[in-house]
């Protein structure tokens, strides 16, 4: 007898940071005082005017019914524009297609690209997301490993190290979640040139590209490496720079004939994106950048509290992330040591131990490739940010 579920689908593991959060949250709603580090997105409400963008797109009828699956044309045009002014880099409409969020771009980038067998070398610590969309493509996750050593940031030669005669694809992340590294732009510049020398695609992540910190610039691939161009895909959206996860925007950036295939795949999939989302992204990225460096300055100043703090705590070594909103510690100087009777070995079981006994969740680095290390996100108030970080330090101050 077959199984209910689907090969394919059941080795899917569940997101380990959407867990984490949900568990916080019903924590709370049961009534614990339990302070989050676990979620992904800003804190702050999307502006203003990018709501009223999309409460007048609800009263326009032309927004009641199919528009074009690859995206509305003048969102297409306004992806243009933006990526012309904060990349430059010079596409054309045709070269876009408009997801719904970040992961939808990143799969349908994969399933595009991907054969049954094909290796896409997969920097660690990496997004949760990645493996499993690698993974549903029919693909094969090739990890290669950093640590706080080199700042989190993959070598050329360790990148060439991992590559195979079956190696189709490379993710690169600046700036990283979960680390917050931010690769500088001649190293950029040198991994570009490598996949271009090598027939490698690169599949790139630019979706923290305005959040970044003392003087670090993300770099775009192919902006710097023209040549990559024609084996590149650009992955972004509106999420992050304008705290609008929830209204589900993003885009994929690439060779028309990817793009044309990928747009295939979304006409049967889900067809076009939300209207009512889609015009309210028109307008984030017709608007300023305000509202993004009034985030960048908060999270700026968040940053330096939550690295101040992990520092001090006895076991923790925490690199200072410079871009997006994670601190990326490794705990392995914790792990094997007594907590409240409880000795945990990995930092899954000790996260799930600081759940339990400080009421502060945080995501642990298996989720990210990552034993022996969590991701805490600076996404959140200051005062519940202090307090949360002094509870975790006076619980590994008791380790005996």
């Amino acid at each position: 007898m077959s199984a209910r579920v689907s090969q394919r689908i059941g080795a899917i593991s569940e997101s380990a940071t959407l867990a984490v959060d949900a568990k916080a949250k019903a924590l709370k709603a049961a009534g614990r005082d339990v302070i989050g580090f676990g979620a992904g997105e800003p804190d702050f409400p999307t502006p203003d005017p990018i709501v009223e963008a999309a409460i007048a797109a609800c009263r326009d009828p032309k927004m009641h019914h199919y528009t074009p699956a690859g995206g509305l044309p003048e969102l297409k045009e306004a992806i243009v524009a933006k990526t012309a002014r904060d990349s430059s880099y010079q596409i054309t409409a045709g070269q876009v297609l408009v997801t719904n969020g970040g992961k939808q771009a990143v799969y349908q980038a994969f399933a595009t690209l991907l054969d049954p067998g094909d290796e896409v070398l997969l920097p660690a610590p990496y997004w949760t997301t990645y493996p499993e969309c690698i993974k549903l493509a029919g693909g094969v996750p090739v990890e290669v490993p950093t640590d706080e050593t080199t700042g989190y940031l993959a070598s050329v030669e360790a990148l060439e190290a991992a590559r195979t005669p079956q190696t189709k694809v490379l993710l690169f992340c600046s700036p990283s979640n979960p680390t917050g590294a931010v690769y500088p732009r001649e190293q950029v510049e040198a991994i570009g040139r490598w996949a271009v020398e090598q027939g490698i695609w690169v599949l790139t992540d630019e979706i923290y590209e305005h959040l970044t910190y003392d003087g670090a610039v993300a770099t775009s691939m192919p902006a710097v490496v023209p040549e990559l161009a024609d084996r590149c895909v650009v992955v972004n959206g509106v999420a992050k720079t304008y705290a609008m996860t929830g209204w589900r925007v993003g885009w994929l950036i690439g060779p028309a004939d990817i793009v044309k295939a990928a747009t295939n795949l979304q006409s049967h999939a889900t067809s076009n994106v939300s209207n009512v989302a889609q015009a309210a992204a028109l307008a984030a990225l017709r608007g300023d950048l305000s509202a993004a460096a009034e985030m960048r300055t908060a999270f700026d100043r968040r940053r330096r509290t939550m690295v101040r703090m992990l520092a001090d705590i006895p076991g923790v070594t925490c690199p200072e992330p410079l871009g997006a909103f994670y601190c990326f510690p490794s705990v392995k100087g914790v792990l094997g040591t007594t907590l409240r009777g409880v000795t945990p070995s990995t930092s899954a079981q000790l996260a799930e131990l600081v759940l339990d006994e400080a009421e502060v969740a945080v995501v642990p680095g298996e989720a990210f490739g990552a034993p022996g290390y969590f991701r805490l996100s600076y996404a959140l108030g200051d005062d519940d940010l202090v307090e949360g970080v002094t509870r975790l330090a006076k619980l590994i101050a008791e380790a005996g």
